[in-house]
């Protein structure tokens, strides 16, 4: 019997309260015109209602490819659990995410888990077991004594639990059943047989749905076209009909945000540095080519969403990957790929030109392993205690993404963005920095709003080596605070620097002068 039906028929048996699962990266992956079958239903219907959403990764980019935006509806969404959140407004058109309206004005119980916890959890669920316990996330703000992933008032139930296992701490995540999942894929032949050839990443399809399975649940597939069962080598496909009970064929929708068919997202191609976009000139892009002057070939390194994944576009540009460099260096994110380039902005998690993919929950057993030495991430305030937070500030809500177990396993890491926000304005002419308009916001603070790592536990207790680069100065952390290192040419250290932070800093003896060459256009 041929498992395909269109969109509306494979939502209409969500009841009530179930609770649904649903892949997507960013634009990536996003299972666009099922999301959007179900918020259709539930305009036209008022059903089904208050339904818990569980997002392994903040799905959609809330314009072009809404994602989690379609169901982003009072009544319908009752609960959301995801590793992130669409920031609060898209930097391009300015319009602000039905779903952060939710959680801004309380109307939904909203909670963020970091990703790696996240798609470990739906290994649990899968194999039946109690849930997911790690120590990864102690004393930041998924530990219940600082606030256990809520996100809002609303969010009263505790998901997350402080335990001791053998004599230490940990956290824990209990399992609690996933009634329907919701994925994409490329291709599906009418036994519901998946495969991801079209797709650069594949994220935590097979885990979710090896875990709404294991609950008796349902699994939605959409993909863009239908081939004929045993047309394709079994290696190929990696999510078996037995998983699968519905395939919604949707042709035509884009790969992710901008990129509808890029052959360099899938594989290896030739003259990858010419095909890259350039960044523009601004305070970014001397942050990236200074992040960029920590990376190390053949160390694998992984990059976090922000500003710090400019820094492979800025090594392309300025010419360091040119006559087959890109292949002494191992660039990675938390979503799987490998080698090729880091991509910035919209099209971040999959690589350009990459040689290699692993399945998301793989890939975070990786950065758990410390597969990855060092790390480049970005930072929205840091404070006097060594407390990195990305995961909310100010109005927005974005959540940890993979920042937590990635900046706890890296031995090397580099934090990166500017000192101040909100109306920066900088002129870098003739080599010399001059800030012309000071950002109303300083970054370093001496409390940050929420803990999303405590670096300076992992440089005491771990030993891990952590930078603070900014488009002005660069700082070390030290087990006695913060230093501050280098600073750009034109900068005056009290003024633009020193009286900026919220907490003492302390000078280095050999403090040392950039190269005007970061400054270029």
């Amino acid at each position: 019997m041929s498992k395909i039906c269109d969109a509306a028929t494979a939502v209409s048996a969500i009841r009530d309260g179930q609770t649904v699962g649903s892949t997507g990266v960013i634009g990536w992956l996003t299972p666009d015109a099922v999301l959007a079958a179900l918020g259709r239903r539930f305009e036209a219907t008022a059903s089904p209602r208050e339904l818990t959403f569980f997002f392994p990764v903040g799905t959609g980019d809330a314009v072009g490819i809404p994602g989690m935006d379609h169901v982003a509806k009072k009544g319908l969404m009752r609960r959301i659990v995801s590793g992130s959140y669409i920031n609060p407004r898209h930097p391009r058109t300015g319009l602000r995410p039905a779903l952060m309206e939710l959680i801004q004005n309380d109307l939904v119980e909203a909670y963020s888990w970091p990703i790696g916890a996240s798609m470990h959890w739906l290994r649990e669920v899968a194999r039946r077991s109690p849930g997911y316990l790690t120590e990864i996330g102690l004393g930041t703000y998924i530990d219940p004594r600082h606030g256990g992933g809520k996100f809002t008032e609303q969010a009263t139930q505790d998901l997350v639990e402080l335990v001791e296992f053998r004599g230490r701490e940990q956290l824990f995540y209990p399992a609690w059943p996933l009634d329907v999942g919701i994925v994409r894929a490329s291709s599906a032949d009418e036994a519901g047989n998946l495969s991801f050839e079209e797709q650069p990443l594949t994220s935590s399809a097979l885990a979710l749905a090896l875990a709404v399975k294991a609950g008796g649940g349902t699994v939605i597939a959409q993909v863009a076209k239908v081939v004929p069962r045993g047309s394709r080598p079994a290696q190929d496909v990696r999510i078996p009909g037995a998983l699968v009970d519905h395939v919604v064929v949707a042709p035509g929708e884009m790969t992710g945000t901008d990129v509808r068919e890029d052959p360099g997202y899938l594989r290896p191609v030739p003259d990858v540095a010419e095909s890259l976009p350039r960044l523009p000139s601004g305070p970014d892009k001397v942050i990236a080519r200074r992040v960029a002057q920590e990376i190390r070939p053949g160390e694998p390194s992984i990059f976090g969403f922000g500003a710090s994944s400019d820094a492979v576009l800025a090594m392309a540009e300025d010419g360091r990957l040119d006559d087959g460099a890109l292949d002494d260096y191992v660039f990675t994110t938390e979503h799987g790929p490998f080698g090729g380039a880091v991509m910035s902005g919209w099209q971040f998690s999959a690589n350009y030109s990459p040689e290699a993919l692993l399945d998301g929950a793989y890939q975070f057993d990786f950065i758990d392993g410390g597969g990855c030495p060092f790390a480049a991430l970005a930072f929205a305030q840091l404070d006097a205690s060594g407390n990195v937070n990305v995961s909310r500030f100010g109005n927005a809500n974005p959540g940890a993404g993979g920042f937590i177990d990635i900046a706890h396993n890296a031995r090397r890491l580099v934090f990166a963005g500017t000192l101040t926000t909100g109306g920066l304005d900088v002129d870098m002419s003739g080599g010399v920095l001059h800030i012309r308009r000071e950002g109303k916001v300083s970054k370093l603070v001496g409390q940050v709003d929420h803990i999303t790592y405590r670096v300076a536990d992992g440089v005491r207790d771990r030993g891990q080596q952590a930078l603070v680069v900014t488009e002005r100065a660069v700082f070390d952390l030290t087990p006695a605070g913060l230093r501050l290192i280098e600073a750009a040419p034109g900068i005056d250290i009290r003024r633009d620097v020193l009286d900026l932070i919220g907490f003492d800093v302390s000078v280095s003896d050999q403090l040392s002068t950039w190269d005007a060459s970061l400054l270029r256009p």
